[in-house]
């Protein structure tokens, strides 16, 4: 890691490639409730044709003691629905067949439920496409909640299932018997929302409107405190090209629009194929600090500890020149990775649906959160009598400088909060040392390495100024220290809170009990702004009358639980905030950006 951080401190893709990456897990891990239910996917079919309709079915094996529910549940019984959740080859279809009569099963507090026990083949009825010859994957994942006389726990299994598809059916004789049981392809059943599987579903809002809400979600980004201290950098480029040749100012907005869109689609590419959610480089403690520290140089360089020579830094580094255009395309990379800890409003549904399309249809969504980003800079620069209308370059600009250099220290100490999140204890205050000896080496480097110093001492001054930068990451580069993690009640704003977890949540929903869950990192400055309306009051006390339990979900590190959960709320990034109502299955899901208002108008409705 050493090797690559002074490089790392001036180019974005440098930090990418040097930080440690996180675990790409958006699956729960085995766990003891997976091993209460295992379930596994037949079909009646082996060589299956293209457009005739077949039936497979989903084989849940209980241990000995457990069950799980039906997908309806009669009104007396508490519990939680099973719901299918299929994945299917790109043009086929899946409908549902009627599932097996529940039975009485013993239930916890020495009470019976109905439910499944045992084995039990659940099915549904597939229409494939597609060419002969070819071998395709279904696959499904079960949700449900799994029972014992003493406790209940959710279970996610997930099962696949391998076909062939040629010109004749060819029938499965081990599993005749299995099929004879099940009603037949013809069968269909209407849905309605008591008795609808989960499959899925054409979006309610088209796709010309998620590309809408993603651009709009991008330009929100350019007012978001992560990215305006680069916007502050760029204005100072913009100013000094006031009255410069047209065509080097579009050269510029250019090269900062590629540079924002490079850095999406490699982002988007990483949320596409590894399957990670939006701002997973935030928890990763090394690439924080990497920021951390990134921002504090150039926060002493815009104050006048010192000035940055290109000879001295390289690709991209001084954002200030007049002939800066690969600065401009370096300040689209650094808006784009900063942008990263926001969900603005609107951006937040385009995420989250944008993880669930194709490849091709999921990286034009991120190609236009890109241009949503880029574009104020961009329309600046196809305008320019818009950059000539802005004031001349003068003395000024000095002053101007340095006054925006403080945005960069705002950076600075949020990102440092964020680390406290990460890192506990004595490891925490070396990463702050850390961050003392790389200001103590852009001291030197602003003290010694200047043009009319002799040759000697420049070198010795640059010499040590790189020692005392990679000296500081390596003393302070964070060390987290896992512990156990307290599952105590919290006060946060004036409420208590309870730590998050999926098993949390069964267990308060199969109690009948309203449950608000806050899903929220510290690295997301959306997610602290909406920790002022816990303030209020009134809804304090609309809280406690209607008897609320309040979980927060942390995701500052890295949690496949609440990255799971998240995905099944057709999210992909915080803020997300849901109200679970005693008796209805399916969540309330707040806007991204609260009020009192509207948090209480949801409350109200239990």
């Amino acid at each position: 890691m050493p090797s690559h951080i002074s490089r790392l401190l001036f180019t974005c893709l440098l930090i990418f490639s040097g930080m440690q990456p996180v675990t790409a897990q958006l699956s729960l891990t085995a766990n003891t409730a997976s091993a209460k239910v295992k379930a596994s996917l037949v079909s009646e079919l082996k060589t299956i044709v293209p457009s005739e309709a077949f039936r497979v079915a989903v084989k849940l094996e209980h241990q000995p003691h457990w069950h799980t529910y039906g997908k309806v549940l009669p009104e007396d019984v508490i519990g939680k629905p099973t719901t299918l959740k299929w994945t299917l080859p790109e043009g086929w279809t899946v409908e549902e067949l009627p599932w097996p009569d529940t039975h009485e099963v013993p239930s916890t507090d020495g009470k019976t439920s109905q439910g499944y026990d045992g084995t039990v083949y659940l099915p549904a009825k597939v229409t494939p496409n597609g060419k002969s010859g070819n071998i395709a994957e279904i696959s499904v994942k079960v949700d449900a909640l799994v029972c014992d006389p003493q406790n209940c726990m959710p279970a996610k299994p997930e099962a696949k299932l391998t076909v062939t598809v040629g010109d004749k059916a060819e029938a499965d004789p081990a599993m005749a018997d299995v099929f004879a049981k099940v009603a037949p392809a013809a069968t269909s059943v209407v849905s309605t929302p008591e008795t609808q599987a989960v499959v899925a579903k054409a979006p309610q809002r088209s796709f010309a409107g998620y590309l809408l809400f993603a651009f709009i979600g991008g330009l929100i980004l350019n007012v978001m405190p992560c990215v305006f201290p680069v916007l502050g950098i760029k204005i100072m480029g913009v100013v000094q090209q006031a009255g410069e040749d047209k065509r080097q100012v579009l050269m510029h907005g250019l090269a900062y629009t590629l540079g924002v869109l490079i850095c999406f689609w490699a982002l988007g590419g990483l949320v596409v194929s590894l399957g990670k959610a939006w701002g997973f480089q935030l928890q990763s403690p090394g690439f924080v600090y990497g920021l951390c520290a990134f921002f504090l140089i150039f926060g002493l360089n815009m104050a006048g500890l010192f000035e940055i020579g290109a000879s001295a830094v390289g690709v991209g580094a001084d954002l200030q020149a007049k002939q800066g255009v690969s600065g401009s395309f370096f300040s689209g990379l650094l808006a784009t990775v900063v942008a990263t800890p926001c969900s603005a409003p609107f951006l937040g549904p385009a995420l989250g649906y944008a993880v669930t399309l194709p490849a091709a249809l999921a990286m034009l969504m991120f190609t236009m959160i890109g241009l949503g980003l880029a574009s104020p800079f961009l329309l600046l620069s196809l305008m320019p009598k818009l950059v000539s209308s802005l004031p001349r370059p003068g003395a000024w600009m000095e002053s101007f400088k340095q006054g925006m250099s403080f945005l960069l220290f705002g950076t600075v100490a949020f990102l440092a909060w964020v680390l406290t999140g990460m890192v506990e204890g004595q490891p925490m205050l070396f990463t702050l040392f850390g961050l003392v000896i790389i200001s103590l080496g852009c001291w030197i480097y602003g003290r010694w390495s200047l043009p009319h110093k002799p040759t000697r001492t420049r070198f010795i001054a640059v010499l040590l100024t790189f020692l005392c930068i990679g000296g500081g990451l390596a003393f302070g580069w964070p060390q987290v220290e896992r512990g156990v993690v307290s599952e105590g009640n919290h006060v946060e704003g004036g409420l208590t809170w309870e730590a998050w977890s999926p098993e949390k949540v069964a267990e308060l929903r199969a109690a009948n009990k309203a449950v608000y869950i806050d899903y929220t990192a510290k690295w997301c400055f959306t997610c602290q702004v909406n920790k002022r309306v816990y303030k209020d009051a009134a809804l304090q006390k609309l809280i406690a009358d209607k008897k609320v339990v309040l979980l927060k979900a942390d995701w500052t590190n890295e949690d496949p639980r609440i990255t799971q959960a998240l995905s099944e709320l057709g999210k992909a990034a915080v803020p997300v905030n849901v109200l679970y109502s005693p008796g209805k299955e399916e969540p309330m899901i707040l806007p991204e950006l609260l009020s009192v208002d509207n948090v209480s108008a949801a409350i109200q409705e239990l």
